[in-house]
């Protein structure tokens, strides 16, 4: 794993909705990664500026050995998941010297919607394809159809913390 000591290395990036995930599978998922020594990544409001990805967070994307984008009912509504998504599927895609590995999880969603936006996806996706580059949309699509299309893991039923 990546040394800690890096600002921008991590051993880990965690792409995911806030507002469906934060609180409970996320916070897990972190909880547990930080208590085995595991450096990882999750973003907060204050990282992104505009509609594009800051330098901090392309840093930590670029920084980090091992992606988890976890997708959930409401990911497909925020532009900025879809635009890390598409940061995570270029960067490990086409950086052949580093290894990257995309771990995708499926939270009470079936990765075919996820591959071809359809279910919780189709209905964000429709408005983004009116209100959104043409070109940005192209590229949620095709990270999405690409990670949808990796082995991951799909859980149903709600992991909270009670």
């Amino acid at each position: 794993m990546a040394s800690s000591s890096s600002s921008s290395s991590y051993d880990v990036f965690i792409n995911f909705r806030g507002a469906d995930t934060r609180h409970n599978f996320v916070f897990l998922l972190y909880d547990a990664l930080k208590r085995n020594g595991i450096h990882a990544f999750i973003d907060s409001k204050e990282l992104w500026e505009g509609e594009e990805i800051c330098s901090s967070l392309l840093s930590a994307i670029q920084g980090s050995e091992i992606l988890i984008p976890i997708f959930s009912k409401n990911y497909a509504d925020s532009k900025y998941c879809l635009l890390e998504l598409a940061e995570i599927w270029e960067c490990s895609s086409h950086l052949s010297d580093q290894d990257k590995t995309i771990l995708p999880i499926f939270i009470e969603i079936e990765p075919r919607d996820v591959r071809h936006q359809t279910g919780s996806f189709e209905g964000p996706f429709q408005e983004h394809q009116e209100k959104c580059d043409p070109d940005d949309v192209k590229s949620w699509k095709n990270a999405l159809t690409e990670v949808g299309k990796l082995k991951g893991w799909t859980l149903m039923g709600d992991p909270t913390i009670e």
